[in-house]
């Protein structure tokens, strides 16, 4: 399995964001409302993804440890205050890579087509009402979106193999 081209995320988000700008200006009578708190959850997905990343990473470098220090022979004692984890299963690891990179893609989309929005909107600030409203929605999509991509990558870095010493 290869790690996720950053180069191909940003042609997802920039066709994206064309397409986007497109739709918008062309039916934006005709769509509904845009509101801040629709594109929350990818933040909240962002930030989960984020956190297992941590956890998983800190599990894997202990797993190593562990694996390391019985090569060598020596004793591993646990430090005060932490409690001996079973080993992480690697299924689990490869299933967690996956899920990074289809969170990648999607967390790519979603910013393409929210900075496409946001684009289109700020344009027409001054002219239509809802204008502002609908760009504030925008601004907050593409963050939560670049909340959900910086989630993703991070787990896939944790899911990595690193090379040997």
């Amino acid at each position: 399995m290869r790690p996720v081209s950053r180069r191909d995320l940003v042609v997802v988000a920039v066709g994206l964001a064309v397409l986007g700008w497109v739709v918008v200006r062309a039916f934006y009578g005709d769509l509904p409302g845009l509101h801040w708190w629709q594109p929350v959850p990818l933040a909240l997905l962002g930030a989960a993804e984020g956190l297992g990343a941590r956890s998983l990473a800190a599990r894997l470098t202990t797993d190593r440890d562990r694996r390391r220090a019985a090569r060598s022979g020596e004793a591993t004692a646990l430090a005060p205050g932490q409690r001996s984890l079973d080993p992480v299963e690697p299924m689990l690891v490869a299933r967690l890579a996956v899920l990074a990179q289809a969170s990648a893609w999607v967390a790519a989309g979603f910013a393409g087509l929210w900075a496409g929005a946001l684009v289109f909107t700020l344009s027409q600030v001054g002219r239509l009402a809802a204008a502002s409203g609908d760009a504030v929605a925008a601004g907050v999509g593409v963050g939560c979106s670049a909340a959900l991509l910086a989630g993703a990558l991070l787990l896939e870095r944790a899911c990595r193999v690193p090379p040997e010493d």
